[in-house]
């Protein structure tokens, strides 16, 4: 087959698409993506000289682009991580939110009807449930769980699932949905929560925590993810949403005070800071769908996530400080200037 992976110079992307080509030689793998400020080329490094990889810098966002990147290359699959994804980022700027994740997944699934597609999947996120109050713990989000957004990324987030639904009701095109609880792992965008921690530890900078640090996530580590997408998209039933969640539910303090625990650092670098508006008590998905029909499971419990997450930041210094010191952006001049 031959299989798109929108957005696969980011965090989740990256790590699916080196998943992907790996895990399936006979398949050709194409990554398109813009490179925004969260997407990193050098991501895609470990998987660059694969002879059933090749990478396309462009917007999905581009009809015209998108159109003839279709018809040139007859995608079997696409699988669409390509978004705008920061909370605080759509809080300061929702237009560039709505732009990408919505009108964007609109230009891919009017390609893929042009040309053919057999399966659009569209990666979501938990956020499209709201959230639930701390004091409540048998509470799970369900795949029939009500829709309620809570900031202008979630609420972009939930448009386009419903216009995935549409489409699929429409038209006929065969779609299917997977919203997923925090990822955590290699590759993670060091502006999030566990890679900002790690890196600023490291420095002995303040650690900022929102609030008292009280809100609860439910942490899937990224590889169990990538590998939950594998099956809905080759397994998967057409126009079904499937939830995908670790049962590894950690407040923000917990997390921060986890990491610094393992660095040997002290907590007096925890700085809190004004909440952000609107900003969800706990997420907690129950992905008991998936694991009846599909046959998922996490591999990965927290505690032992969290470790190799820490070893890998440890280990692979050079990607976020070039993330952090700005270098990262000039990669793409340097490995496609003269091609």
């Amino acid at each position: 087959m031959k299989i798109l992976i929108t957005g696969g110079a980011g965090f989740i992307g990256g790590n699916f698409a080196h998943m992907m080509v790996n895990r399936y030689p006979e398949d050709q793998i194409v990554v398109l993506d813009l490179l925004t400020y969260a997407g990193n080329l050098e991501t895609l490094d470990p998987v660059m000289g694969k002879e059933n990889f090749s990478f396309v810098k462009g917007d999905i966002c581009d009809r015209e682009f998108i159109e003839d990147l279709f018809a040139k290359e007859q995608f079997d699959i696409v699988v669409n991580f390509a978004a705008e994804s920061h909370v605080d980022r759509s809080i300061e700027d929702p237009g560039i939110f709505l732009r990408t994740n919505i009108m964007g997944v609109q230009v891919l699934m009017d390609a893929c009807r042009k040309y053919g597609v057999k399966r659009f999947h569209q990666v979501s996120t938990d956020e499209v449930y709201g959230d639930l109050p701390l004091d409540r713990p048998d509470l799970l989000f369900h795949e029939d769980t009500p829709i309620h957004t809570s900031s202008p990324y979630s609420a972009s987030k939930a448009a386009a699932d419903l216009l995935v639904l549409a489409y699929h009701r429409t038209y006929g095109l065969g779609v299917t949905i997977s919203r997923c609880s925090n990822n955590y792992g290699p590759y993670h965008f060091p502006e999030k929560l566990i890679p900002l921690v790690i890196s600023r530890a490291l420095a002995d900078e303040s650690i900022p925590v929102y609030g008292e640090g009280a809100n609860v996530r439910d942490w899937l580590y990224v590889t169990d993810h990538c590998s939950a997408i594998d099956l809905i998209i080759r397994n998967g039933r057409d126009g079904e949403v499937y939830n995908i969640g670790g049962h590894n539910e950690k407040s923000n303090l917990d997390v921060v005070k986890t990491i610094l625990k393992a660095l040997g650092k002290s907590e007096d670098l925890i700085t809190f800071v004004k909440d952000r508006p609107g900003h969800d008590l706990r997420y907690a998905m129950d992905p008991e769908k998936i694991e009846n029909e599909l046959g998922w499971v996490p591999e990965y419990r927290f505690e032992e996530g969290i470790q190799k997450t820490i070893r890998w930041y440890l280990d692979n210094r050079d990607w976020w400080t070039h993330i952090v010191n700005g270098e990262y952006r000039n990669y793409y001049e340097r490995m496609y200037a003269d091609r």
